[in-house]
C-alpha cells in the first residue's frame, strides 16, 4: 500500500508531499514515511498513533493478552466466519458501527463485530445522514468484506517486513486524537517522532466526520506554521 502510495506521486509528477490518514490509514502513513522517507514531507494522522513493533507477531501477542474473541485475534483464527456474518447484515453492520455519542458500556461475551452486525439495536447517535451511510453499504454489499478484513489477516506478514526498519519517524507530524476515542493514546510518541505536535478534539473515532470543522480548522493552522 505504501507503495501504491509513491506510485501516485510518480504517476503526478511529485518528489514527494503531505500525508494525511485516519486509523489504518495513519498507519500506512506512519509506515510510509518508514519506508519512503524522502517522499514524504509531513505527517498529519488522526486517532491511530505509530504501533511499535514488539518481540511478538501481533496477532500472537494479541492473543495472549485479549483472547480469542477478539476481532483482530477472530479475523485469523476462524477464517471466513466473521466475513460471512457481515455480509448477511452489511447495512445493520455499518449503521452500528458508525456513531458517535456512545454512552460506555460494560464489554460484551463475544467478538465485537459480529455483535455489531447482529445488534437490532445502535447505540449513540448516527455518525452520517442516511444518504451517506447509504454510499458505505453499497460500496460493501458490492465487495463484500474479505478484503477489508484481510488488512488484520496480513498484520504479522507487515510485522516480519518491518523488523529491520529504525522506528524513528523525522518529518514534521501533527497527531489528531479524539478525547472519548477508546484507542489510547501514546505515551511513547514523542521519542518515535521528534518533530511532533499533538491536538485533542472532543469527540470519538471518528475525528473528521464528528468534528469537521474543528479538523480542518486545526489542519489548516498546523500547516499554515510550519510553512511560516
Amino acid at each position: 500500500m505504501t507503495d501504491d502510495l509513491v506510485a501516485l506521486l510518480d504517476y503526478f509528477g511529485y518528489e514527494d508531499a503531505t500525508f494525511v490518514g485516519h486509523d489504518w490509514g495513519a498507519n500506512v502513513v506512519w509506515n510510509l514515511a518508514l519506508l519512503h522517507p524522502k517522499r514524504v514531507n509531513k505527517i498529519i494522522n488522526l486517532a491511530l498513533p505509530y504501533q511499535e513493533r514488539g518481540e511478538q507477531p501481533w496477532i500472537e501477542l494479541m492473543e495472549a493478552i485479549f483472547g480469542g474473541d477478539f476481532y483482530f485475534v477472530h479475523f485469523n483464527r476462524q477464517p471466513g466466519v466473521a466475513d460471512a456474518i457481515m455480509n448477511e447484515n452489511t447495512s445493520q453492520f455499518l449503521r452500528n458501527l458508525f456513531r458517535k455519542n456512545v454512552p460506555p458500556t460494560p464489554p460484551e461475551p463475544g467478538m465485537m463485530m459480529i455483535n455489531l452486525a447482529r445488534a437490532e439495536s445502535p447505540l449513540g447517535e448516527p455518525l452520517m445522514e442516511d444518504s451517506e451511510l447509504s454510499v458505505f453499504v453499497s460500496a460493501f454489499k458490492a465487495s463484500g468484506f474479505t478484503g477489508s478484513i484481510n488488512w488484520y489477516r496480513n498484520l504479522d506478514r507487515n510485522w516480519h517486513l518491518m523488523a529491520d526498519i529504525p522506528p524513528i519517524i523525522h518529518q514534521p507530524t501533527l497527531m489528531i486524537y479524539g478525547e472519548q476515542d477508546k484507542i489510547p493514546k501514546s505515551e511513547n510518541l514523542k521519542n518515535i517522532v521528534p518533530d511532533l505536535d499533538i491536538v485533542s478534539l472532543d469527540c470519538g473515532h471518528w475525528i473528521q466526520q464528528e468534528k469537521p470543522e474543528e479538523t480542518t480548522q486545526t489542519i489548516l493552522k498546523w500547516l499554515e506554521q510550519q510553512n511560516a
